[in-house]
Order: C-alpha cells, then structure tokens, then sequence
C-alpha cells in the first residue's frame, strides 16, 4: 500500500508540480539521488524513473490502438488532443489528464471552436435513457449549420458537437489515442465503426424506453438488456429493431418440461436469439403467401434447396454488458489506460467452458471429462446446468443461431456484429466468442468459423448493484407488448408457456415442412419428435460434433448438455 501511495502521489505531481532540476524532483517525490551524480552526462543514474513519464510511448508496428471502450469511441473522461487531417504521425501525444490537458497539451473541441468562431452558444436538445444509462444531446449553430453530440453527460455531448463543427467545417480529426487499448492481432477489420455501435445500442434501448413506458414500467426494472438490429444497407436510417430482452436467471429443475412448454435459460441475449428465431419464422412464412409477400421476405431461395439470407441483410447483437462466462470472468471493470489487453493469455483459466448455476448468478468451469445429465437425477434436486452465455454465442459462431430445426430450411446465419454497452475488454470477447476455437477442423462446407465485427460504446452503461428482478421480457417486432416470463418456472406469469418455448416454434417449423418438404436442404421424412426432427439435420449434428472436439482438444472442457427426454416430444403430446 505504502508504494502504491508514492506512486499515486507521483503521478499526481507530474500533472501540476514542476521543479527547476531533477534533483528537486526527486527528493520532492522521496526518492535519494547520489551525491556525484553528473546531471550533464548523457547517461542519466536514474533510468526511466522521471522523464519517461513525457515521452510518447512507441506504438507497435502489428497492433492498432482503439478509444475508451476499444474502439473509435471519444474518451469518456473529455480528454480531446486535436491534430489536422493531414498531420504528420509525429504530432500524435501520449495521453494526459485533464487536469494538465489545456496547459501542457491542447485544447479541448469546445475551447478551439470559441476561438475559431467566439460567441457560440450552446442549446440543450434532449435527455433520454434509464437513470444508469442517461444521455444528453447537446447542439451548436456555426456559419449557419447546426451540429449535435451526444455523451453521458452534457460536458462530453458539448465537446462532441464542437468535435463534429470542426470536423466538418475546419477538417480537424480528434487524436484517437486516449486509452491505447488493443485490439487482437487479427487486425482493425474486426472491429465496429463506432457511430454504428452506438447507433445500434441507441436502437435497442429507445425501443426498451417505448415499451416500458419510458422505462416508468415495473418491468423495465433489469440488469441486462439485450437486442439484435438488423440493417439491410449502409444507410442506418433503415436499420430496424428486430427483438429486445432481459433477464439473468435459469430455470430452476423442478419446472423443466418434457414437453418443450418451458423456457431453459431466461439470460437476455438467449432470450434475444430465441426472438429472434421468431422474426426468421415470420420472414419463412411470407413464402406461404403471394408473391408480393414473397418478395418483402428477408429471404430468398437456393437453387438447392431451402432458403437464405439476402446478400445485404445483417443482424447485429446488442448487450449491455459482456456476456456471462469466460467473456465476463476475466472483465470485472471497464478497460482503462492501464488495460493493455489480456496480460495473462496463457493461464489455464483462459477459455474455460463455464456453466450457469440454477436458482443463481455467476459461472462454474465444467469438469474436463463429459457430463452427463439425467432427468430423474435433476427431479432429485442435482443443480441443472445450463451453458453459459459467452458459451452459446462461440457455439453460434460456428453453427449458426438459427439452431438445427430450421437448418433444414435455411443455410446457417450469423451474427454480423456483438456490440457491448458495458464491460468491453477486445481481447477476453474476442477470446471468448471464436478466438478460443480457431484451430476448428472438419466443418461440412455450409458452416464456417464466423468472426463478427466487436465494439464497445462511446457511453458505457454503469453498473447496477442490488439483487436482479426475476422475471424475463421479451418483444419481437410485430409484438404488440412485452411478454413477461418468470425465469424460474420458464412460463408466463399466468403459467402458461411462452410465444418463445420450443413447443410453439416446433409447431411453427412443422408448418413450413408440410409445405416445403419437397424443396428442403436436407430431404427427409415427417419426424415423430423434436428431438428427431432437430437429428435428422446431419450437417448441422455434425458440425456440432466438429465444435464439441475442437473445445476437448483445446483443453477447454466437455460441453454439457440437457437430459434428453426434455426433447422426446411431439405435438400430440
């Protein structure tokens, strides 16, 4: 603790104090210095304790350096150097603190605007946002145009309009270095332009205030939320809001149903993705239809069977905070300056396959060697394990997320980009959703190993203490309200089950197979269960296959599956 006060203390003082030798300095900061010391010599006695502090650190010629949050974002903080367009890489400054930005370094947007332009004022627009997660719109009129910036508080939403006068008037670029947070070595590719990752978890929480009644609801009440946007262009003036969910909590194993009336896992991005299952069913049916419906469809047909995706259709996956499991475990505080990626890549602990716990929060590693779980034996009160968040979205990665029932009408479709509102560490997401599985062997040719696009967002949601609700929402577009399912029981609040339960969706797949049976990417006959129906789709089983060994072979751990019986159902039953 002792040097951890000096250090704090040292710092402290290069932001303000300067002293007219070194050797002031250093009897200033406690420390003793030789009494020969040669303060001409080229060679200084004291190496990399003082000076180093003002020199810019050298950048890696293989790593690009993302903001605040991993990404292009603006520092949270307001700290802003400004540097021309056309500037040299030279003139780039190691970050300082605000406390020593106006003297040492520059000036803030705000303060270069008044003196290209003096007498500006600025006009407050709008205040929107849950009471953890405000944001201030704020807005400036120069020559005649007006700019807007938004932030988490009216200073930055002010240093944000002022930044996009002066780029747009002046050609004058922030210097995006303030964190130095690394991004994987795979290169800047794999990250997400920020004004689309923040236009997307704007979507996604706006869309959350509307059907909360401004978040006023007893059921906006949550510790996560989660969303999937889907663009259909460069142009986010048509990005649509396909589903948003909540919730943190797993059924307990008492409530599991054998004949797919119950929800397993009520985690707000699996929720999300069960949602959004919903939407591709809605988008399938359309071809039930005329061909007018046909064509409003977000799909069309393969020459060999089945349907897929337009070519310029993406979905993009909001959360906001880091998914639960190997992404979080490693992620406990947002990424700071001192944060230069993941320092222990190699611990064992890395990559770990995690499992939820039933009846609680937080994630245990699996055992090494396969689990199997039964039925009678959970009944009996073995906990029920349930694969974590950042688990399943690695599975998808590979997979696919429209899961093996509807693989016999599609081909796979990914996730285009995972964008987190709080929580955002480059290197454990990265690790977590695909990096861990890269070594993959022997997928059929309709799967791959997808590498969404990954971002963080310039206004970090705050943390939320206190006990999570235990209910679940969910909305698809369409929906005229939320659905409110009690994540313990996996039913509605009336017991009923819900529009997102595998009953209601295998009822829906075997309405598209009576009509498609003839033209489906596999050709099989009309399956006697569920659990038949999702086997019979050999490709995907195998893929499957191809996930589970490449997680044992990595040292990872087995992946753990539900008993089967909770699958061995048909409509009669």
């Amino acid at each position: 603790k002792k040097k951890a006060k000096l250090h704090a203390a040292e710092k402290a003082l290069r932001s303000f104090v300067q002293f007219p030798n070194a050797s002031e300095a250093h009897l200033a900061m406690g420390r003793t210095l030789s009494v020969n010391a040669d303060f001409t010599s080229d060679q200084a006695d004291f190496p990399e304790t003082l000076f180093n502090g003002f020199e810019v650190p050298a950048q890696s010629d293989n790593s690009f350096f993302l903001g605040s949050n991993g990404n292009d974002s603006f520092n949270s903080s307001g700290d802003y150097n400004m540097m021309p367009v056309s500037g040299s890489g030279g003139l780039v400054q190691s970050p300082l603190s605000v406390t020593s930005q106006c003297s040492s370094v520059g000036k803030n947007p705000v303060m270069i605007l008044n003196e290209l332009r003096p007498g500006l004022k600025y006009e407050f627009v709008s205040e929107s946002g849950e009471s953890h997660a405000k944001n201030f719109v704020m807005s400036v009129n120069v020559d005649g145009k007006p700019f807007e910036g938004s932030g988490r508080n009216k200073k930055l939403a002010k240093a944000r309009a002022a930044q996009s006068a002066l780029s747009n008037l002046f050609n004058l670029q922030l210097d995006q270095t303030p964190s130095r947070q690394p991004i994987p070595s795979e290169g800047i590719q794999l990250h997400l332009p920020q004004v689309l990752a923040d236009s997307v978890a704007r979507l996604v929480i706006d869309k959350f205030g509307d059907l909360t009644d401004n978040f006023t609801s007893p059921h906006a009440r949550r510790k996560v939320l989660a969303g999937i946007v889907m663009t259909t262009g460069t142009d986010l003036k048509d990005a649509q809001v396909i589903c948003v969910s909540t919730g943190t909590k797993c059924i307990n194993g008492e409530y599991m149903s054998d004949r797919g009336l119950a929800l397993n896992d009520c985690h707000a991005e699996i929720i999300a993705r069960r949602s959004l299952l919903r939407y591709l069913y809605t988008q399938l049916e359309l071809f039930l239809s005329n061909d007018d419906d046909q064509q409003k469809s977000i799909f069309i047909r393969c020459e060999k069977g089945g349907f897929r995706l337009k070519d310029n259709v993406q979905f993009h996956l909001y959360i906001s905070t880091s998914p639960c499991g190997d992404a979080r475990i490693f992620s406990p505080h947002e990424a700071g300056m001192e944060d230069q990626g993941d320092r222990h890549p190699n611990r064992r602990a890395r990559g770990q396959l995690r499992t939820k716990i039933e009846s609680g929060e937080g994630t245990i590693p699996v055992r090494a060697t396969s689990t199997i779980q039964t039925w009678d034996g959970v009944l009996q009160g073995e906990r029920l394990l349930t694969m974590s968040c950042s688990d399943k979205i690695s599975r998808w990665n590979v997979l696919g997320m429209q899961g093996a029932l509807m693989n016999h009408l599609v081909d796979a479709v990914y996730f285009s980009s995972i964008i987190l509102g709080s929580l955002y560490h480059a290197d454990h997401l990265s690790r977590a959703v695909y990096q861990r599985i890269a070594e993959i062997e022997g997928l059929p040719s309709s799967y791959r190993l997808n590498k969404p696009l990954l971002s963080g967002i310039s206004n970090t949601e705050a943390r939320q203490p206190g006990k999570a609700p235990n209910f679940s929402v969910n909305w698809t577009v369409g929906d005229s309200a939320l659905e409110i399912v009690n994540a313990t029981t996996g039913k509605d609040e009336m017991g009923r089950p819900s529009r997102l339960c595998k009953h209601t969706l295998y009822n829906r797949w075997l309405r598209l197979y009576t009509k498609f049976s003839s033209s489906l990417r596999t050709k099989i006959t009309k399956p006697s269960s569920y659990h038949e129906a999702k086997q019979t789709a050999t490709e995907y089983q195998s893929a499957k296959q191809c996930l589970f060994r490449e997680f044992q072979k990595a040292g990872l751990g087995a992946w753990v599956e539900k008993p089967i019986e909770q699958d061995q159902f048909s409509l009669s039953t």
